[in-house]
């Protein structure tokens, strides 16, 4: 709600002087109102509000939406990744028009982002889904003079379109199988008689798992995100890579635990196995050949929905609660880590220094204290100690081989340790090459260089803080099971 109001407020502010810029007013008031989110979310979440120990979830609006751990816990996600993104745009936009309409965009994407991890209804589902989606679609091409930009949104928007035909379709499916929309009740369907209807059901099943593989960038509906993630603003692009598959992975855990059993129908465990050992495995092996840092990092995003998918490929039902939990840790580590690499690259683009790691040569001279937290994401997004990505990781394989699924843990390992290759060019690049030629960097955007820096300490600091996170996960993993 926090961040629908504030959305709504910076339009009225720009409504009432719309000739007048003043991007501190608007950057200010769309920074607050996510913290405000953030806080909000943060002291219900320690307060236990919808979990087991106060009495349990709170169902609102004749149960079509929830507030649990799970909704609560990812709220928190979004509302961080978006004050990030906020405070770093405030310098990325300095001499662009629409500024108001932009932080606007980002507030109501994370609005439908919210609503997703709140959805206890595949109707709720699919408005949340597409309340998140339009925002985006203008976001990737808000650059309107540059056809990289425009280009990319129209790609975005038009597979968009067509994965939420696939979606709602497939919701009609389960409907006609079920007679019901709410996820519970449509546990209680598929569990019990449904008059010969398995097969309908597990088409509609089908087809809402490719709807939120388009969501979450994973194969095969992945291709959108390379072409997408290079043209949009680096901000925008680091706020979909992030919050946007965040809210991906709530919706599909939330749905997918709770409303399809899983021998019903369709053996959707083994469809997210599949996925998940090919997803990640795509994306590392197209990021190893990139030559762009921003391009690199887009297809290391698709490995990643590989690594979140170990979620529901590992689940086992009753006992699914901790492999899930640790999946939700590692997106919430994923955020900072990722958020952060985006915006070094928004950074890089700020000082005009190119897209290419040869252009990134001999940049920690001129910048360290940038290349430092860049090292810093590198090496987390690698998994390598003493990051926040290391235990995110570690707990997200371990509870892999304690579901029986060692095999998938070691497809993940085995990609982490490829993956090392690509994100240790750029470290390589800022610290050990040299610049082919002298080049000065200008000023510096001090916004966005604190956004940068903020999210590589909370990178660091989600190491030794991890515990609470990754207790905290796991507890409202294990509060939605059936």
């Amino acid at each position: 709600m926090a961040l629908a109001l504030t959305g709504l407020l910076l339009i009225v502010i720009d409504s009432v002087d719309p000739d007048s810029s003043n991007p501190a007013l608007l950057a200010g008031v769309g920074t607050v109102g996510s913290l405000a989110s953030l806080g909000l979310a943060g002291w219900f979440l320690s307060a236990g509000t919808g979990q087991p120990s106060t009495d349990g979830a709170i169902a609102l609006f004749g149960d079509a939406l929830v507030v649990d751990g799970m909704t609560l816990f990812f709220q928190a996600l979004f509302a961080s990744v978006t004050a990030l993104v906020v405070v770093a745009s405030y310098d990325y936009l300095h001499d662009r028009a629409y500024q108001a309409e932009f932080y606007s965009l980002v507030l109501f994407a994370a609005t439908g982002m919210s609503l997703m991890a709140a959805a206890n209804s595949l109707a709720v589902a699919f408005v949340a889904l597409e309340l998140a989606s339009l925002p985006s679609y203008a976001l990737v091409a808000f650059l309107k003079r540059d056809t990289g930009s425009v280009e990319a949104g129209l790609k975005y928007f038009l597979i968009g379109a067509l994965s939420s035909a696939v979606f709602v379709f497939g919701i009609s499916l389960v409907y006609a199988a079920t007679g019901s929309l709410l996820l519970p009740d449509v546990y209680a369907a598929l569990s019990g008689d449904i008059a010969g209807l398995d097969g309908v059901a597990g088409v509609g099943i089908l087809m809402i798992a490719g709807g939120f593989a388009f969501k979450t960038a994973s194969v095969p509906f992945h291709f959108w995100a390379p072409e997408a993630y290079e043209g949009a603003p680096a901000p925008v692009s680091g706020f979909l890579s992030s919050a946007s598959k965040a809210a991906g992975f709530a919706l599909a855990f939330r749905v997918f635990v709770t409303g399809f059993p899983v021998d019903v129908g369709i053996d959707w465990v083994l469809l997210f196995q599949i996925l998940a050992v090919v997803t990640m495995t795509l994306g590392n092996f197209a990021a190893a050949t990139q030559e762009e840092v921003k391009r690199m990092l887009a297809y290391s995003s698709i490995g990643h929905a590989g690594y979140a998918l170990i979620g529901l490929a590992a689940f086992t039902g009753g006992a699914g609660g901790n492999v899930l939990g640790a999946s939700m840790a590692h997106l919430l580590v994923y955020g900072f880590m990722n958020t952060g690499a985006f915006l070094f690259v928004a950074l890089a683009e700020q000082w005009d220094i190119g897209r290419t790691f040869d252009d990134y040569a001999g940049l920690s001279e001129k910048a360290p204290l940038a290349c430092v937290a860049m090292t810093v994401f590198m090496f987390s997004l690698a998994g390598l100690p003493p990051f926040g990505g290391f235990f995110s990781k570690y707990f997200l394989f371990a509870g892999a081989v304690e579901a029986g699924f060692w095999w998938l843990a070691a497809v993940g390992a085995v990609n982490s340790a490829l993956s090392l290759f690509y994100y240790s060019r750029v470290v390589k690049a800022l610290w050990l090459n040299d610049p082919s030629s002298e080049f000065e960097l200008g000023s510096t955007p001090t916004a966005l260089y604190a956004a940068v820096v903020f999210a590589a300490v909370a990178t660091v600091l989600l190491l030794p803080g991890f515990a609470p996170v990754i207790e905290t996960a796991q507890s409202a993993a294990v509060a939605i099971l059936p």
